[in-house]
């Protein structure tokens, strides 16, 4: 009887807890930053450019980075807004950048993630 009621309660709790459940998704979704991002100050580019420093920053304009001309001729100011709309579908809202990113539908995730991207580039 015991281990069926620990069964029980064990599965309950893994159903119950979705705000961790999202946590996991940003963390996630970060980690898939990083395989074309560096996130340190001072780090090198990569496929994409560095994101350290990335809120308040304009786009199109980390040193060394060949950027396409549709993102070097927006007039983006990287904040909360503007990154939402451009990770949830960068060729979207950004037709011509060269993002290969299929973008972050679920609002939760995306949410998590750029708290998570603040933490990490700051």
């Amino acid at each position: 009887m015991i281990p069926k009621l620990a069964l029980l309660t064990a599965i309950g709790l893994l159903l119950a807890t979705p705000a961790m459940a999202d946590s996991g998704q940003g963390a996630a979704e970060l980690q898939k930053c990083k395989i074309c991002h560096s996130l340190d100050k001072g780090g090198p580019n990569r496929v994409g450019p560095n994101l350290y420093g990335v809120l308040g920053r304009k786009a199109g304009t980390v040193a060394g980075f060949n950027y396409s001309d549709a993102m070097k001729n927006s007039s983006i100011v990287w904040d909360d807004g503007t990154l939402a709309k451009f990770l949830s579908g960068p060729q979207e809202s950004m037709p011509g950048n060269h993002m290969s990113f299929p973008g972050i539908k679920d609002e939760a995730t995306l949410s998590d993630l750029l708290e998570q991207l603040k933490q990490a580039t700051q």
